[in-house]
């Protein structure tokens, strides 16, 4: 779903995204790569203004080191995504981190991608510079 997503509102932004996916697909407007080593994953990261990602522990703990905001969109089982829900569970632990967002659609998530003052993930909870949804994010 998230490169789904991405690629509807890729045209709006006026910036490249890039991403990684596990399986070999092409997406409209998106540089997409089946694998980055660490290295560029690093690079990539570094130099990106906000992350995009599933609702992965370690997505998390780089948001966090390299203080970059980041928006989730967890997995879910009903839409046969993944085998079971952790990942809502995931989003819905590390939502009220200041600088993670959680978002379930490409509305939400265009959104939060057009605004250009989100905070940099941090592992204090706090207020969130952006609604989403009428819920402070």
């Amino acid at each position: 779903r998230p490169f789904e997503a991405l690629s509807s509102i890729a045209r709006q932004l006026d910036e490249p995204i890039l991403g990684q996916t596990a399986e070999d697909q092409t997406w409209p407007d998106l540089e997409t790569h089946r694998f980055l080593s660490p290295e560029k994953f690093g690079d990539c990261f570094q130099s990106a203004r906000v992350i995009v990602a599933h609702a992965g522990i370690g997505t998390v703990l780089s948001a966090q080191r390299w203080q970059k905001p980041l928006i989730i969109m967890p997995r879910r089982f009903d839409l046969g995504e993944h085998r079971n829900d952790h990942q809502q569970a995931t989003a819905k632990q590390v939502g009220s981190l200041t600088g993670v967002y959680v978002v379930s659609n490409a509305e939400e998530l265009g959104t939060l991608l057009k605004a250009q003052d989100l905070a940099p993930a941090s592992s204090q909870s706090g207020p969130k510079s952006h609604r989403v949804r009428g819920t402070a994010r």
